[in-house]
């Protein structure tokens, strides 16, 4: 079950939705039954101008509904502000979280579970640019801006948007197992499953903040050559600035140094190649401008909190001789559960 609202934000509440519709259990029925439900009845618009229809308000959800609720899911979007003042809403969260089985939020609605209480003592994460007021406003919360998503119990939180989808993939190799999510990913071209302690933050993100013409040249040089020369020196040569002009501007438009973009654009190299090849990790390491296989460990756990071997073992793409996408899904799998 997803609740929504109001200038909700519509990828968080279709990419999840889309994922879980398309596992399959072992008989080729579906293995969730997916129901949007919506604050007040009437359409529920979103950010983006278009409405969605909800089969139901979440007056019209029984205590019989609830009980036999496996999943509660929470969108979030621009309307999670009015939201999380809403008594009504949360009353009816604090009631159908407790005999569901798991509690899950997208991006911001992890706010409206932290407005509830139900977060409080709990670790939590969310869209980056809300984690300073989340952290401030509900201090009893620990909140993780740098996770994808983040598990404490039976509550689920994401980061934004996409991250929803990731999450959902998650939700699914819990339930189905990792081939099965590995399939969903493969079928809507989601080449890599992230894990939930992967950074919000890429490379490719933080270049994305540079108005600089001569940074933003610097950075896409990063990102196309991980294993040139990529020390200070070396790309203030590059922009043409004084190394510490260089230093000081580049970490006021990225918002990281020079060494932290290089590290992330690495491991991002390295992720790729972990996922999408059989190479060794020392052949990784090298190609990903990191050389020692240590060094890229040490990467690796510091960002992701895992080694570049369970990155591959866990997370790589599916291969061309994985189940196609027309058959079911062989694993075991729970009965039909309700979302």
């Amino acid at each position: 079950m997803m609740l929504a609202y109001a200038d909700a934000q519509i990828l968080d509440i279709a990419g999840p939705l889309q994922i879980l519709s398309t596992a399959l259990l072992p008989d080729g029925r579906p293995a969730y039954a997916v129901e949007l439900v919506s604050a007040e009845p009437g359409p529920v618009m979103t950010t983006s101008g278009l409405a969605l229809h909800a089969g139901r308000t979440m007056d019209d959800v029984t205590a019989a509904d609830l009980a036999a609720l496996d999943t509660l899911m929470v969108t979030g979007g621009l309307g999670s502000r009015a939201a999380m003042e809403d008594e009504r809403m949360l009353a009816f969260l604090r009631t159908a979280a407790a005999p569901a089985a798991r509690v899950v939020s997208i991006c911001t609605g992890s706010v409206i579970l932290a407005s509830a209480g139900l977060l409080d003592g709990r670790r939590a994460t969310t869209h980056w640019a809300y984690a300073p007021t989340m952290r401030q406003r509900f201090p009893a919360v620990t909140v993780e801006d740098d996770a994808i998503y983040v598990r404490d119990g039976k509550f689920w939180t994401s980061a934004g948007v996409t991250a929803g989808m990731d999450l959902a993939l998650a939700l699914i190799e819990e339930d189905l197992g990792r081939d099965a999510a590995l399939l969903i990913a493969r079928h809507h071209v989601m080449y890599l499953m992230r894990p939930g302690g992967q950074s919000q933050f890429s490379a490719q993100l933080a270049a994305q903040r540079v108005s600089d013409t001569r940074l933003s040249r610097v950075c896409a040089f990063i990102v196309e050559n991980p294993r040139a020369d990529l020390s200070v020196p070396a790309l203030a040569a590059r922009a043409a600035m004084s190394e510490r002009s260089f230093a000081r501007r580049f970490a006021e438009e990225t918002g990281i140094t020079p060494a932290q973009f290089v590290e992330r654009a690495r491991l991002d190299e390295a992720c790729r190649r972990l996922a999408g090849s059989d190479l060794s990790l020392d052949a990784v390491s090298a190609d990903a401008g990191f050389g020692a296989a240590e060094r890229m460990r040490r990467a690796f756990l510091r960002h992701l909190g895992v080694t570049p071997g369970r990155y591959r073992e866990r997370f790589r793409t599916a291969r061309r001789d994985a189940v196609p996408s027309n058959q079911g899904i062989s694993n075991n799998a729970h009965l039909h559960s309700s979302l």
